[in-house]
């Protein structure tokens, strides 16, 4: 495969990327396509034109929908990350324990990911 094909295909992987995360976090907020791009000043037609395929938000836009859901670049492009939004809440909460409450909610997430093994 020649360079400019892998070049090619490695930005349509973010493309994709990019309009489904952004799907995804407006589902489980339970928000509109019209009502998210009417909240971030664009035309009612915006995260549709996103999400449908027909355009890409600018850097500024898409500062604006990390903004929106108030999480980082890094996390919106962490591909194994599925819920950007639960991590970083549990994440701001866990700041808060100490160590020994820290290492109980550690071993539990530690057994929970066990318990999910088993039934995949």
């Amino acid at each position: 495969m020649g360079k400019r094909s892998e070049e090619r295909e490695h930005f349509d992987h973010y493309e994709k990327l990019i309009r489904e995360r952004i799907d995804s976090l407006r589902k489980e907020e339970g928000i509109s396509e019209t009502a998210l791009s009417e909240s971030l000043g664009n035309s009612r037609s915006y995260i549709n034109n996103i999400t449908s395929g027909k355009s890409l938000p600018s850097m500024i836009e898409f500062l604006k929908i990390c903004d929106y859901y108030d999480i980082t670049p890094a996390e919106f492009f962490d591909e194994g990350n599925k819920h950007p939004l639960e991590i970083k809440e549990l994440m701001l909460d866990a700041y808060q324990l100490d160590k020994h409450d820290l290492t109980i909610v550690l071993n539990m997430a530690r057994r929970l990911c066990e318990y999910a093994k088993k039934f995949k």
